[in-house]
């Protein structure tokens, strides 16, 4: 059975198809995909689980780079395991293609694999559902991991009140250094002070607060009891 995916990334090709090539960051990238051994650049060892309807299978195997054109960016990938908890077994080569397309990236993905057990009941419809769910999720990770690096990184809209609050706390420090030779009252902190001293503050652990208030409940019920 062949499947066709494809999808864009706003990102150079040459960017992009180092990325998917490059198997610990794209494996954070495949649902349900776990890495267990690196053998060697171009062999792999690793656990797949895929949902398929009701069924959930688990697979354990061996995925290698069979071929790679990096001046066209193109691929072939081949893999293969078994179920941990069946007989089943799953086989895939997948043919990999990073294309330009108007200052992005065109991604296209063609799969050929083989199943067996009880994922090879299920018919075509479903398994173009699943293979598109899947891709669709590993593409919208891609985009998250070199869209957003693609990106100039924003201005901090806190950088310019945490200087004016540097400078209001510089400001109290010398007026309170100038109360304490004088004797007068310190002025009080400006707006921009205060708002620095706020964003300081720890936040509250709920956990704790939480037990702290079990606690208490606790000893006021044995002290009315006692």
């Amino acid at each position: 059975m062949q499947i066709e995916n494809e999808f864009q990334v706003a990102a150079p090709p040459d960017r992009v198809y180092s990325f998917l090539l490059d198997v610990n960051q794209v494996v954070t990238c495949m649902p349900g995909a776990e890495l267990s051994e690196v053998v060697d650049p171009t062999t792999f060892r690793g656990r797949v689980r895929i949902k398929v309807g009701p069924i959930t299978v688990a697979y354990n195997g061996t995925a290698r780079i069979s071929e790679r054109d990096d001046a066209s960016r193109v691929a072939t990938l081949q893999a293969e395991g078994r179920e941990t908890t069946g007989p089943g077994s799953a086989r895939a080569t997948a043919r990999m293609s990073v294309e330009e397309a108007g200052g992005a990236s065109r991604v296209r993905l063609v799969t050929d694999y083989t199943v067996a057990g009880r994922i090879a009941n299920f018919g075509r419809g479903v398994m173009e559902d699943v293979s598109k769910r899947l891709v669709t999720q590993m593409a919208d990770c891609i985009k998250a991991h070199l869209e957003t690096a693609e990106q100039p990184a924003p201005a901090q809209p806190g950088a310019a009140a945490a200087g004016a609050g540097a400078e209001g706390a510089e400001a109290t420090a010398r007026g309170a250094e100038a109360a304490e030779t004088t004797g007068a009252a310190a002025p009080a902190p400006s707006g921009p002070a205060v708002t620095a001293t706020l964003r300081a503050a720890k936040p509250v652990n709920a956990l704790s607060l939480f037990f702290a208030v079990l606690w208490d409940r606790i000893k006021r019920l044995f002290r009315r009891r006692t």
